[in-house]
């Protein structure tokens, strides 16, 4: 019997398919002290995780442990080089938050280009008839957006970004041009030229020592002012106190953003006190929905695993 520890809940769904499977026994534990999950993970053959740190000391106590799956698809919360030395899999769910993650991000975007905030606020505090004197609104139809990598979730934004009508560009090093125009797109290859002419920027990429801080003050002063960047990839790729002096110096129209370099923030976070950007708690792919089948593939990854049937687009090379 394998033994699995469910660091951070999931959906009931996925812990279904463990209670409902005799060969395997597992624990869900809350606690993510690395030296409580020391004591837990010891004899375990298999581990998924959430948004805890999972640390090398954690890895490195795991005798037995064979398989790491990360409900979600970023991991850098995982400790790579400890898990490549002991030969360990890390599997991802790589097809569970596509369209919740890309229809968040429109609906961020459609708060910050209808001024939601501003235009609902007049209504509510009695100011109905200053609506003429209230900045105007802009529209989605014929405007270049940026989408800044182009895996599933990309992909799944591109639909709804030709939906409204907008015009797509995509920069992405590793998918293919054809690709990328067969669904509607149409490629870039340099990055720092593309923003200059783009009225939205989305990033969908990693965060790794090529993409930390990518998105900073010398780039952002080369876009267009009515540009809105649109952050729900990772935390830490745009470096948030150059977007702030960006926004204050009217250098671009507005931002949103679901991912932070520390989460949850600082309350000193210049981010917070800023009118000009649409803000969410890493919230992205929180639909009932998409946490559904996140837990559900969370743990038919581990199963599958062992069952050597693994689908290998869901397997990181480490």
């Amino acid at each position: 019997m394998k033994k699995i520890l469910v660091i951070q809940s999931i959906h009931e769904a996925g812990i279904e398919l463990l209670k409902n499977n005799s060969n395997y026994e597992f624990e869900v534990v809350e606690n993510v002290d690395p030296e409580f999950l020391k004591s837990k993970i010891k004899d375990c053959d298999a581990a998924s995780i959430r948004t805890a740190k999972l640390t090398g000391d954690v890895i490195e106590a795991a005798n037995n442990l064979k398989i790491i799956s990360r409900h979600g698809v970023g991991y850098d919360n995982i400790d790579l080089e400890t898990s490549k030395k002991n030969n360990l899999t890390l599997a991802i769910t790589a097809t569970a938050n596509a369209v919740a993650v890309s229809e968040h991000v429109m609906f961020m975007l459609l708060n910050i280009s209808k001024r939601k905030s501003m235009y609902d606020n007049a209504v509510k505090d009695g100011k109905f008839s200053d609506r003429n004197k209230l900045p105007k609104t802009v529209e989605l139809w014929g405007k270049n957006i940026l989408i800044a990598g182009f895996g599933r979730i990309g992909q799944s934004l591109i639909k709804r970004c030709l939906g409204f009508e907008m015009k797509v560009f995509v920069y992405d090093p590793f998918v293919e041009k054809e690709r990328i125009e067969e669904l509607g797109g149409k490629k870039v290859d340099d990055l720092k030229e593309a923003v200059k002419t783009m009225d939205v920027i989305s990033l969908h990429m990693p965060l790794t020592d090529k993409t930390e801080n990518l998105i900073n003050y010398d780039l952002l002063k080369t876009m267009k002012k009515n540009c809105i960047i649109i952050n729900a990839a990772r935390g830490g790729i745009i470096h948030e106190e150059d977007l702030d002096k960006a926004l204050n110096e009217n250098l671009i129209f507005g931002a949103a953003i679901d991912v932070f370099k520390k989460e949850p923030p600082d309350n000193n976070n210049p981010l917070l006190k800023n009118e000009k950007v649409f803000l969410s708690p890493h919230a992205a792919a929180f639909t009932d929905e998409c946490m559904t089948r996140m837990g559900k593939e969370t743990i038919q990854n581990l199963i599958d695993f062992f069952e050597n049937k693994i689908d290998q687009s869901k397997i990181v090379k480490l």
